[in-house]
């Protein structure tokens, strides 16, 4: 009797299950310009789908064509919490968010327009903007909403969690919260805030170790250039957007920028006394010699050319090195935004002005999350006690590390009081 028993709930349960399964792939069916297909759903997901989203490429003029947008959705339930992810690039695999995993509920994990498969047939980057963008996501937003009728959360990380802000700023009632996370906002091409936080970061002792690795290689140049280039061989780089020295010499200038940016340690910074191979291992462990290759700079062309007009990004100080450059101009600190076929960087701040302008005088319910340590903190949206938001600065952490998982158990709380407070929800 007891096995019977235990066989009759199991075949309920299944059954239930199913049948949940049943209406889910029914409404997905139902849904316009929604392609699906089901994937293997992890543990303590109820099933799992690749969406194709069909996204006008300028949601102004639909007739103007459109694109598909890669999605990733994990089900848990109709009636639980759904986070919308608002990825910056593109999203290789399924990847489970830690807001996501705290409210036990749905997500929805959204590939960036012009990134990965979601692309257009013919790429014409003047639709690739933040309001264009942003306008994808509320696309999403509005398919889904008889399906999941609960709370509603944002989140990304870095340039992810930009466009988090972003997306809330232009959609203010799409979602009940927002988190992003080690999101800079950047007011220029070349933001200065950068620069500062570089000179000031750490001790003085660790900024002249990093300072010295540099110069020490500049220095050598003939003695590096050839390992160099046999690294580089080895990796099966190559560098025709760069040519190979003014490859190496952007590594070597994006050195501390990484430093900071990756949590590596003060006490790890070799001096010349290991040699010339070792100290060249070392800077490549932490500047990548192949961000600055054709892999990656044409890799990441959607990236630079939202970088080089509205997103802002970052140079490098020239000055220091005065004389030991010699492959890279020096009349101006080179920029580290990479236009795709060169073009010219047209910058126009308006909107990120505005935006950080909102966050801190409209911008409610946005809960922030960064590393001290971590070189894009330099552009952090600051503090602001006119809005009913949240800032967490994890002490000595860096880009990787700001994460959920490492707050302190105070701090922990303090997110989770937060979230249940603003989402009228009891958390476990």
């Amino acid at each position: 009797m007891r096995h019977f028993t235990a066989l009759l709930v199991l075949t309920l349960v299944q059954t239930a299950l199913h049948a949940q399964f049943t209406e889910l792939e029914t409404k997905l069916f139902a849904l316009p310009d929604v392609t699906f297909t089901a994937t293997n759903a992890p543990k303590g997901i109820q099933a799992t789908y690749v969406l194709k989203v069909r996204q006008p490429i300028d949601h102004q003029h639909p007739e103007k064509g459109y694109f598909w947008q890669r999605v990733y959705l994990e089900h848990v339930g109709f009636d639980q919490p759904t986070t919308l992810v608002t990825h910056g690039y593109d999203v290789p695999k399924d990847t489970r968010y830690e807001i996501a995993e705290l409210l036990r509920g749905n997500q929805l994990l959204v590939e960036h327009r012009f990134f990965g498969e979601s692309l257009p047939d013919t790429l014409d980057y003047s639709y690739l903007t933040i309001e264009q963008a942003t306008a994808d996501y509320h696309h999403i937003r509005e398919l889904f909403s008889n399906l999941y009728t609960s709370k509603w959360v944002s989140t990304g990380i870095s340039k992810g969690g930009q466009t988090t802000i972003f997306y809330r700023y232009f959609y203010p009632n799409d979602v009940d919260v927002s988190f992003p996370l080690v999101a800079p906002i950047n007011l220029s091409a070349e933001d200065q805030r950068i620069y500062k936080f570089l000179d000031t970061v750490g001790t003085d002792a660790c900024r002249k170790a990093l300072y010295d690795v540099q110069t020490y290689l500049l220095r050598h140049r003939e003695e590096i250039l050839p390992r160099a280039k046999w690294f580089a061989k080895g990796a099966s780089l190559t560098f025709t957007y760069l040519n190979f020295e003014q490859a190496l010499e952007y590594t070597i200038l994006e050195y501390p920028f990484s430093f900071w940016q990756w949590g590596s340690h003060c006490d790890e910074i070799p001096g010349p006394e290991v040699g010339i191979d070792s100290l060249l291992s070392h800077v490549f462990k932490i500047s990548d010699l192949g961000f600055f290759s054709d892999r990656d700079i044409l890799g990441y062309a959607s990236h630079y050319y939202q970088a080089g007009t509205e997103l802002g990004y970052y140079g490098y100080q020239t000055k220091p090195f005065k004389g030991l450059l010699k492959a890279l101009p020096t009349e101006k600190n080179p920029s580290a935004v990479f236009m795709p076929g060169h073009a010219p960087i047209h910058f126009d701040g308006t909107l990120t002005t505005k935006v950080q302008q909102w966050t801190q005088t409209k911008g409610e319910h946005l809960i922030y999350l960064y590393g001290s340590s971590d070189t894009w903190s330099a552009t952090a949206v600051p503090k602001s006690d006119k809005v009913n938001s949240a800032w967490f600065f994890l002490p000595s952490t860096d880009h990787r590390a700001a994460r959920l998982k490492n707050l302190s158990p105070s701090e922990h709380q303090r997110f989770v009081d937060t979230l249940e407070k603003w989402l009228n929800l009891e958390i476990d």
